[in-house]
């Protein structure tokens, strides 16, 4: 398939192939894989599954249904989490392929975002009058994200709740919970040198955020910020404070009025260089899930967007 095949709309009657993480959301995968089967078949919809068994096999997973994409001239499909959509998303952007998403996760931040609908047979009747659409992408060290980016105590707290999750069952009270757990134990402080379009400066601080979605940082209350109209992320970076204004800070943010706290700082950007005074290597957290990076960390917007099959505006959601 050559570029001008890729970067042309899909055709109206285009296949989907459709990668389904077997481990994502409150519900069972087989029953959501049968509810975007049943909407599919009815509409008469050429389309295939591809499902995620083990997280340490995505890539190979996500490369197969791309292939199959490819070879088709399809459409590459996300049914997930947030790690879900950003694996696929990955390979879509590397391939230049139309993408689109069916969420199945606990927050859905990238789903809701889109106005994209949450439940499964809803989701799949909107995909078949969905249309693509340039999205912006956020990067770290040239590997996208979709919804935010993070080093400090975020990431741990993220380690945590997936930990708990397992546990206790994927909920968001539950996430809830183990982010509480996680302010009161951790005592993280990075010291940051960081360079920007305003200059270079060093920073302490227990968290860098960074967000490239609108909804989640209205959720916390910080206002005015929409990366993708803007076409750059938000920073986020949390003052050096003790455990009670970390757990005050917490509660601002889930009362959606965490942007005029004053221990919070944020700041736009297209291009931020992070270098971490100590150890090089970085434990970040990209859209849910955590790896790590050797520094230094240069966070940017990518120069291609997503080819993101958007809803027709009739089966849209607003975002909750």
């Amino acid at each position: 398939m050559d570029a001008r095949t890729r970067s042309a709309p899909p055709a109206a009657d285009a296949p989907f192939v459709i990668v389904i993480n077997a481990g994502s959301g409150h519900g069972d995968a087989d029953e959501a894989r049968r509810a975007i089967a049943g909407v599919l078949d009815a509409a008469g919809r050429r389309h295939a599954f591809v499902e995620i068994t083990d997280p340490a096999g995505i890539e190979a997973t996500v490369a197969d249904a791309a292939r199959q994409v490819q070879a088709s001239n399809g459409v590459l499909v996300a049914a997930g989490g947030d790690g879900t959509l950003n694996a696929v998303a990955r390979r879509a952007l590397a391939d230049d392929l139309p993408y689109a998403v069916l969420p199945q996760g606990t927050f859905n931040l990238f789903g809701r975002e889109h106005g994209i609908p949450l439940e499964a047979a809803e989701s799949a009747r909107a995909l078949l009058r969905a249309q693509p659409a340039p999205v912006q992408v956020g990067r770290v060290n040239g590997r996208p994200f979709l919804v935010n980016a993070s080093l400090g105590l975020y990431p741990e707290l993220l380690e945590r709740r997936e930990d708990d999750k397992q546990r206790f069952g994927r909920h968001r009270a539950v996430a809830y919970f183990s982010g509480l757990v996680t302010l009161l134990r951790e005592r993280v402080l990075l010291e940051l040198d960081i360079e920007g379009e305003g200059g270079s400066r060093r920073v302490r601080t227990p968290s860098l955020f960074v967000g490239n979605n609108r909804l989640q940082l209205d959720m916390v209350g910080i206002e005015d910020a929409d990366p993708q109209r803007d076409h750059e992320l938000t920073g986020v970076l949390v003052k050096p404070c003790g455990w009670w204004s970390l757990l005050w800070l917490a509660l601002r943010g889930a009362l959606g009025r965490l942007g005029d706290a004053e221990n919070i700082e944020t700041f736009a950007f297209r291009r931020l260089t992070v270098v971490p005074r100590g150890p090089r290597r970085c434990k970040l957290a990209l859209d849910g899930e955590i790896l790590h990076m050797e520094a230094p960390l240069v966070f940017d917007v990518s120069p291609r967007p997503l080819r993101l099959l958007l809803p027709a505006p009739a089966d849209r959601v607003a975002p909750e």
